[in-house]
């Protein structure tokens, strides 16, 4: 048995650090835990944590290469975030100048849910459960 215990985080790169960086704290309530600028990537990278969980390490990098994530593409499709109030949470996203796709009922759960991406085009889903 490989002894998996937990989805320890996920990396994310963004174009601009800054964008991304508010993006996640300011909009989405992610914490910043810590940043370090890495001098010899010219990288930037935070910790990024969701109600005291240590959830993201945001990235930045020179130039990098963009992600195909639609059409439907073979790999991660998207990053879902748990929500009480669905209605609230797409309220505050288009407050910020986000834009949610309409919202869906899974035929499985009958729990709603809906998808929006960050500034760098990743798709990312709420979930109200």
């Amino acid at each position: 048995m490989l002894g998996l215990r937990q989805v320890h985080h996920i990396a994310i790169i963004g174009a601009d650090y800054a964008v991304s960086k508010r993006f996640y704290c300011d909009i989405l309530g992610f914490t910043l835990l810590g940043e370090v600028y890495r001098e010899e990537r010219d990288s930037w990278k935070a910790d990024l944590a969701l109600n005291g969980q240590y959830t993201i390490e945001l990235f930045s990098f020179p130039s990098p290469p963009a992600r195909v994530s639609r059409p439907e593409a073979c790999g991660l499709r998207h990053l879902a975030f748990s929500v009480d109030d669905i209605d609230q949470a797409i309220a505050h996203l288009q407050a910020a100048g986000g834009a949610c796709e309409p919202v869906r009922v899974d035929p499985y759960t009958q729990s709603r849910f809906t998808f929006f991406s960050d500034p760098d085009g990743l798709p990312l889903e709420l979930y109200e459960s």
